[in-house]
C-alpha cells in the first residue's frame, strides 16, 4: 500500500486537490512543520501496517500550536504503539486542515469478472452506515459519470437542502472523471479510496486518501473472442449417442436415451453389458458404431469420461453432453480429471457442454440430451441456467395446465469447463426461432466478454438474468454450487445496467418480462405511463405501486384533458390515472384510446386496470385493448383483478399475446423491471 504522503502525490497528478502535507520523525519537528503549512493542522500516523488510523488513536484533528504538535506527535506514537507492537513507525504526516465540508467517498477495486469498478456515495467515518453509494464499471461516459452522483439518496445534499447552499457538482464531476483516468492509467493499482473527499460550495479537497498497489500490472479479464465461439452447426446434429445408456428407469442413462428417441437422426445407445436398450441395438463403445456420431451425452462415472472422450475424438464427435457429476465442483481430484477431460477434448476439437449439468434441450428440432421428466414444448424463449434443477423445474412448470410455454432453448451449464454463458447467448442470438433470452446465473467466468456479448445480443433480442446471490447467505450457497464464486450482486446490476440485460428478481417476472420484450412492436425507450382504470381504488394504489418499481404515471396536458373532457362524464378526476367511474362503458375506454394513439409521445406504457362488474365483459375490455394494440406500437398491458370472473378476458389477451396480469403490484414489479434499462 502507498503511503498516505504518495497516494496524494499521485492523485495531485491527475488534479484531484490534496492538502499541504509533511512527513515528520520528532515532536520538534512537527512543530516546524505544523507552523509552515499554517494551523490548525490534522496530525496521523505513518504505518504501513495500521490501516485504520482513527481505530488505533492515530489521529488527531485541530491541532493549534507548536506546544500541541509536540504533544500531538508524542501521543500518536504511543497510540500506534500500543495498538501494534509489530507496526512500523514511519513518522506522523502532518496536514493542512481541511476546512468542514460534505463528506465524499470516491473509490476503486478490481472485480475479477469485470475489472475495474469505481464506487461514489457518502464518505467519512459513517460510510459503512449509510451504505449509500453507486458503482459504475470502467471505461465509464461522462453520461454515466454524471448520473452516478445524481442517483444516490444523498444527492438531495449536493444540490442544496434545507436551506444549505449547492455543492459544486461540476467540480465533483471532475474529481470523477480524473479518478477514472488515474485507476487506468496506473495498471499496478489494485484498489484505491479518497474518504473522505470534502465538497464545498466551490469545490473540494481529498482529505484522506488510501492507495493499494502491486509489483505486477493487473491482469484483466480478457475480452470477447468471437472464434471461440462453437459454429452453429454443432448444435444440430445428424446422429447422437448415449454412452452409458440404460434399461433400468432409475438411471440417467435410460432418461437421457429415452427423451432422445423423438430425435429425427440417428440415435445409438452405448452400453458394453447390453446387445439391445429400450428397443435399439446397443453398442459395446462409440468406436463400434457404424455411421457418423456427432453428438455424444455422457452419463457414466466421472472416472470413465477421459477416456471414453479419447474415444469421441477419434471418432469424429463434435459436441459432448457431459451430465456426469463429479468433477471439479467435488474436490482437487475431481478437478484434475476435469481438466484431464478437457485437454483430450480440445486435442480432438471436441466442444464440451457441463459436465455435472441437466444437458441441452432444442424444442424445434425435438432434440432433448437431458434426463427431464417430459421434454419441453417447442416455442420463442431461450432459458439457459447455472442451475440443473432450475432448468428442471421451469420445464416442468411450462408444461403445467393454464402455465403451457414454448422454449426454443433450454441448457444447463454446469461447471462450464469448456462452453459457456456466451456460447449458448450466442446460439439464441442466432437461431430463428428465439425472441427472447432468459439467464439464471451464480457466476459469469468473464464478465468482460459476457458484457461485450451481451452488448450486441440486445441490440437484437432481449435479455432478461435472474442473479442469484443478492443476500449473504444466498451469496455463500452459490459459492458452494457448481463450484461458483459468486460475486457483488451490485457488480453484476451495474453490469447489466451497462450492456442492457434486464434483471429480474423471480422466475415468474423473469418469463413475464421475455414474454413482453419478445412481442414488442419496438423497443421500450422510457418508463411513463398512463393508468386507465374504472375503479378508484385501485387508481390510488398504482400511484403507489408505480412509485415503489420507478414508472412514472406521467402528468396529462391541459389539451388532453380537454380532449378528453368531450366524452367522459364533467366529474371525472381530469388527472393521470384516468379513472373512468364504475359505470364506464366501453364508448368510454375507447374514446381515452383514441386520444393516446393520437399522441404517442405523451407516453410509454399504457395499463388498464379492470374488475369484475356488470357494464361490460372482460372479453369486451379484453376486445378494446386487442383493437388499440393495433394502432399504436407503443406497449399496451391489462390488469384484470378479480380471479376467475375476469378469466375470458385474460385468455383473450393471452391468446393474442398482449400482456396480461392478475395481481396489481405484480404489474408495477415486472414493469419496473422492464423498463430498468431505459434509466
Amino acid at each position: 500500500m502507498l503511503s498516505e504522503a504518495d497516494g496524494y502525490a499521485l492523485l495531485r497528478q491527475y488534479d484531484v486537490p490534496a492538502p499541504a502535507f509533511e512527513i515528520v520523525q520528532s515532536p520538534e519537528d512537527a512543530a516546524k512543520a505544523a507552523a509552515s503549512i499554517g494551523y490548525p493542522v490534522v496530525m496521523k500516523i505513518v504505518s504501513p501496517q495500521i490501516i485504520h488510523k482513527s481505530d488505533a488513536g492515530g489521529v488527531i484533528v485541530g491541532v493549534k500550536d507548536d506546544a500541541a504538535a509536540k504533544e500531538a506527535f508524542d501521543k500518536i506514537v504511543a497510540n500506534a504503539k500500543n495498538y501494534n507492537p509489530d507496526a512500523e513507525i514511519k513518522g506522523v504526516i502532518i496536514e493542512e486542515m481541511a476546512k468542514p465540508g460534505l463528506e465524499l467517498i470516491v473509490g476503486g477495486k478490481i472485480d475479477p469478472a469485470f475489472g475495474r469498478v469505481l464506487t461514489f456515495g457518502l464518505g467519512g467515518t459513517m460510510v459503512e452506515f449509510h451504505k449509500d453509494v453507486g458503482i459504475r464499471l470502467l471505461p465509464a461516459e461522462d453520461d454515466e459519470l454524471r448520473s452516478l452522483i445524481r442517483e444516490i439518496k444523498g444527492y438531495t445534499l449536493i444540490k442544496g437542502y434545507r436551506g444549505d447552499a449547492p455543492k459544486d457538482e461540476e467540480f465533483l464531476f471532475q474529481v470523477l472523471k480524473n479518478a477514472c483516468r488515474f485507476f487506468e492509467d496506473n495498471e499496478n493499482v489494485v484498489e484505491f479510496d479518497i474518504n473522505p473527499l470534502r465538497l464545498y460550495e466551490k469545490g473540494g479537497c481529498a482529505v484522506d486518501a488510501r492507495v493499494i498497489v502491486q509489483d505486477e500490472p493487473v491482469v484483466l479479464p480478457p475480452h470477447y473472442d468471437p472464434e471461440k465461439i462453437v459454429p452453429l452447426d454443432y448444435y444440430k446434429p445428424r446422429s447422437v449417442a448415449v454412452i452409458g445408456a440404460s434399461d433400468d428407469k432409475t438411471k440417467m442413462g435410460y432418461a437421457a436415451f429415452h427423451n432422445l428417441l423423438q430425435f429425427p437422426g440417428e440415435v445409438y445407445p452405448v452400453n458394453n453389458k447390453r446387445s439391445e436398450i429400450q428397443g435399439v441395438k446397443c453398442y459395446p463403445s462409440v468406436g463400434d458404431i457404424p455411421g457418423p456420431v456427432d453428438m455424444v451425452v455422457i452419463t457414466v462415472p466421472a472416472q470413465l469420461v477421459p477416456g471414453i472422450m479419447d474415444e469421441c475424438g477419434k471418432k469424429g464427435v463434435k459436441m459432448a453432453v457431459v451430465i456426469t457429476a463429479g468433477f471439479k465442483e467435488m474436490n482437487e481430484e475431481g478437478k484434475a480429471l476435469e481438466e484431464r477431460m478437457v485437454a483430450i477434448a480440445r486435442s480432438y476439437g471436441v466442444r464440451i457442454v457441463g459436465p455435472n449439468c441437466l444437458g441441452l434441450i432444442l424444442p424445434p428440432y425435438k432434440l432433448d440430451t437431458t434426463y427431464v421428466a417430459t421434454s419441453p414444448l417447442p416455442g420463442d424463449i431461450a432459458f439457459i441456467s447455472q442451475s440443473g434443477a432450475i432448468a428442471n423445474a421451469v420445464v416442468g412448470i411450462s408444461l403445467s395446465e393454464g402455465s403451457e410455454m414454448g422454449y426454443s432453448e433450454v441448457v444447463s451449464v454446469g461447471n462450464q469447463c469448456d462452453l459457456d454463458f456466451l456460447d449458448y447467448m450466442s446460439y439464441a442470438a442466432r437461431d430463428p426461432h428465439t425472441k427472447s433470452i432468459i439467464l439464471y446465473i451464480e457466476e459469469i467466468k468473464n464478465g468482460v466478454a459476457f458484457m461485450e456479448m451481451a452488448r450486441e445480443v440486445t441490440k437484437i433480442k432481449p435479455i432478461v438474468a435472474i442473479k442469484a446471490g443478492s443476500s449473504k447467505r444466498g451469496q455463500a450457497a452459490a459459492a458452494s454450487h457448481t463450484g461458483s464464486l459468486s460475486g457483488a450482486y451490485e457488480v453484476y446490476m451495474e453490469a447489466f445496467r451497462k450492456c442492457g440485460v434486464v434483471p429480474a428478481k423471480t422466475l415468474e417476472g423473469a418469463f413475464q418480462i421475455a414474454k413482453i420484450l419478445g412481442g414488442l412492436k419496438k423497443p421500450l425507450t422510457g418508463k411513463r405511463a398512463v393508468v386507465i382504470t374504472n375503479a378508484g381504488g385501485f387508481a390510488v394504489l398504482s400511484n403507489d405501486y408505480a412509485e415503489t418499481w420507478g414508472i412514472d404515471i406521467c402528468d396529462l396536458p391541459q389539451e388532453v384533458i380537454d380532449e378528453m373532457d368531450t366524452f367522459l362524464p364533467p366529474f371525472w378526476n381530469k388527472n393521470n390515472p384516468i379513472d373512468l367511474l364504475g359505470d364506464a362503458d366501453e364508448a368510454r375506454f375507447r374514446g381515452v384510446y383514441d386520444v393516446l394513439c393520437k399522441n404517442p409521445d405523451l407516453w410509454d406504457i399504457a395499463i388498464l386496470v379492470n374488475f369484475p362488474n356488470k357494464v361490460l365483459s372482460p372479453e369486451q375490455v379484453g376486445q378494446v385493448i386487442i383493437d388499440y394494440q393495433k394502432k399504436t406500437d407503443n406497449l399496451l398491458v391489462g390488469c384484470f383483478v378479480g380471479g376467475d370472473s375476469l378469466k375470458p378476458g385474460v385468455d383473450l389477451l393471452t391468446e393474442h399475446n398482449i400482456p396480461v396480469f392478475e395481481e396489481l403490484e405484480f404489474t408495477y414489479r415486472v414493469l419496473g423491471h422492464l423498463t430498468w434499462t431505459t434509466q
